[in-house]
């Protein structure tokens, strides 16, 4: 099936690029799952934007270098922050129902950010802006959204069925979730929007198919990745043994929820940080690790009920509605919270027209290492992120477009060499194997004796999941199993290089950081 332009993923990122795009040229958007099942949906935050009089880009510069260890790249962090008001303009454009004060937009405030200057949409933005995007995409007579389809592979030079040896990426070849049958979408450009590697670790915010499908793709093409060692951990998840991964937003501290020790009673956040619960989240996710592991705490409290009633409902309807259905009023009794996995601040190297290494191939959102979060991601520059790099990768298609030519024939799918497995068990039981290790020894503190058990794991697993893969039929679950162990072997080989504590990687083996920030660059 021939198309313009392939984009991966139906979140923020790919939404914004297609509907670029679609004014131009026809769009194929491919979702694993159900369109609207990736990450944005699950945003909570907002989106951060210089919108206040008080307010400059220099200071939201300054405040995601700051967040960032100095690994950011200054002028990724620049073209990111100025183009920020504009994106937010666009969705208002589209119909995203922002909250307002009087005639300007409501801003909050969260951790590691100077001013308020987070605009959302009560506690649930990233709902409200993937409706407003998949409204605008679904009305678009030039773009087709295809959901159910579980990308393997990115079709390349060595899959022409007249071999031509180059690096350019055609499209992919995606599993039909509902027929089984594995189908080759082809096209002159192809971006890669698919999100982060989350459920790469035990306790993760992220949806079930944050697998780092792009990031293991791209890498398996010849794509460079880099500091994949930066995995941010998320302070407060709702500590509940039937909900698993439900979020309570940097907002809550943002408005002045404290974390206290439930043992104690104890405010302990001044003890580590002077900026207290509104330190960045990697300082607040070490502290709430040493609480839990010093005192043998399953989770530690955040307290907001001091704030009055009526505050706390207006500004998390839904965070108070959640919690009431699980028996915890959060008006008059404290949250419990564990820190889990949040984001991916590395992955995919691309440039500033979101570019990657391989011609064809463009990457946008949380699969990139674009050089905007650095050693840790600012609170809700995610979004902006996804906006800025999904319309500049589209600019740039457009601009260049005579330069892509139209796909040669590539060879089918080989269906001939599989067969169907009586032994799914195994997916389940490394699926389940690599999270816990990869949480015990490459989560929020390290070691290198740590890391280097679960490089031995990972080597043992790849052996067994590349021989499981060579024999039997594709389902989604082994593409996502083979793609999760690509990204752990990918973040224990970054950590082991990293000798020092920057960021969100901190080891007990470096406890310093060193003078000069370099990035973790792996090439394939």
């Amino acid at each position: 099936m021939n198309h313009d332009v392939i984009i991966v993923g139906s979140g923020a990122a790919g939404l914004t690029a297609a509907l670029e795009l679609a004014e131009q040229v026809k769009v194929l958007v491919l979702a694993k799952g159900a369109i609207d099942g990736g990450s944005t949906a699950w945003a909570q935050g907002g989106i951060a934007a210089v919108l206040d009089a008080g307010d400059t880009f220099e200071n939201h510069i300054r405040d995601t270098m700051v967040a960032g260890a100095g690994l950011n790249r200054r002028e990724t962090v620049e073209f990111v922050i100025e183009q920020a008001p504009h994106a937010i303009n666009r969705l208002v454009e589209l119909g995203v129902p922002f909250n307002t004060e009087g005639p300007d937009l409501h801003l909050t405030r969260e951790g590691g950010h100077s001013h308020r200057r987070i605009v959302h949409v009560d506690d649930a933005t990233g709902r409200a802006v993937l409706d407003a995007l998949l409204r605008a995409a679904e009305a678009h007579p030039n773009v087709t959204l295809l959901p159910h389809r579980a990308c393997i592979d990115l079709i390349t030079g060595r899959h022409e069925e007249r071999y031509s040896g180059s690096g350019r990426v055609w499209g992919v070849y995606a599993l039909n979730e509902q027929t089984g049958t594995v189908e080759a979408h082809t096209a002159r450009a192809t971006i890669l929007a698919t999100g982060g590697a989350g459920r790469v670790y035990q306790f993760s915010t992220a949806p079930r198919g944050a697998t780092g499908d792009g990031i293991a793709m791209a890498w398996r093409a010849g794509c460079r990745v880099a500091n994949m060692e930066m995995m941010q951990f998320h302070p407060t998840c709702l500590y509940n043994l039937e909900v698993k991964n439900f979020l309570i937003t940097e907002a809550v501290r943002g408005e002045g929820g404290r974390l206290l020790n439930p043992k104690t009673g104890h405010r302990y956040m001044p003890d580590y940080d002077e900026r207290a619960e509104l330190a960045p989240r990697d300082i607040v996710a070490r502290a709430n690790d040493s609480e839990i592991k010093r005192d043998g705490l399953s989770y530690v409290h955040l307290d907001i009920s001091h704030q009055p009633a009526d505050f706390v409902k207006g500004h998390f309807p839904t965070i108070y509605e959640k919690l009431l259905g699980l028996g915890i009023d959060m008006t008059t009794q404290p949250i419990p919270v564990v820190p889990a996995q949040h984001y991916t601040c590395g992955g995919i190297v691309i440039d500033l027209h979101g570019r990657t290494d391989l011609p064809g191939l463009y990457a946008a959102g949380e699969c990139t290492e674009s050089g905007l979060h650095g050693a840790n991601r600012l609170a809700s520059n995610s979004l902006l992120e996804c906006f800025v790099f999904g319309e500049a990768a589209a600019a740039d298609i457009l601009a260049r477009w005579e330069e892509f030519a139209a796909p040669p024939p590539v060879r089918a799918w080989d269906e001939s060499r599989v067969t169907d497995s009586d032994e799914e068990v195994i997916i389940q039981q490394n699926w389940t194997e690599i999270r816990r290790f990869m949480w015990n020894y490459v989560g929020i503190v390290r070691t290198t004796k740590r890391l280097e058990r679960a490089a031995h794991r990972i080597k043992l697993l790849m052996e067994e999941v590349g021989d499981y893969y060579g024999h039997f039929r594709v389902s989604t679950d082994l593409i996502e199993l083979r793609n999760l162990l690509q990204c752990a072997e990918l973040i224990v080989r970054s950590a082991l290089e990293r000798k020092e504590s920057r960021g969100l990687h901190f080891t007990l083996d470096y406890p310093e950081m060193l003078p000069h920030a370099r990035d973790t660059v792996l090439v394939p």
